[in-house]
């Protein structure tokens, strides 16, 4: 009796594994032209959702290029000897977007990133709860910000403005 519970446990945490499994993407950086100096023309984030459990693959000849993690004011910069988090060399290397938030990475060779061999890719969690909506105005929010004009003076002007608070 407790093996087959055991059993059944092994399955359901399987099962309640999968789908994060299954949504996880390799990325080829770069698609068919790789992590080189023709990567910046393809525009390759820009129809891309990435998600925790993604990796990112850059390919390209090993000793012309590299992948460099910076944070973001090196990346905006091209600030080779700014604060570097991580460096690639193989060239095939695979780097896993295990949390949520900005990644920057360029290549460190000679003025490469200024030439656009750069990548920043916003992770997102697919388990975070979606964000609230904002609540609806209330009447008397909204009275505030209506424009009216009223002939006769001051006194006139605040007995309307407290009419449409009434109203």
């Amino acid at each position: 009796m407790a093996s087959r519970q055991v059993l059944l446990l092994a399955i359901v945490s399987a099962v309640a594994l999968l789908p994060a499994m299954v949504s996880a993407t390799d990325y080829t950086v770069g698609d068919g032209h790789g992590w080189t100096l023709e990567y910046p023309s393809t525009n390759w984030a820009d129809d891309k959702s990435f998600q925790i459990g993604d990796k990112l693959v850059f390919t390209y000849t090993k000793g012309k290029h590299t992948v460099t993690e910076v944070d973001g004011a090196a990346f905006h910069a091209c600030n080779r000897q700014g604060n570097t988090l991580m460096t690639w060399n193989s060239g095939n290397d695979t780097v896993a977007l295990d949390e949520a938030g900005k990644r920057w990475f360029f290549c460190n060779v000679d003025n490469h990133c200024e030439l656009g061999m750069k990548l920043v890719v916003d992770v997102a969690d697919p388990n975070a709860p979606a964000p609230a909506s904002p609540p609806p105005p209330s009447s008397s929010s909204s009275a505030g910000r209506l424009n009216y004009r009223v002939r006769g003076g001051a006194v006139a002007g605040a007995v309307a403005a407290a009419a449409l608070v009434w109203f």
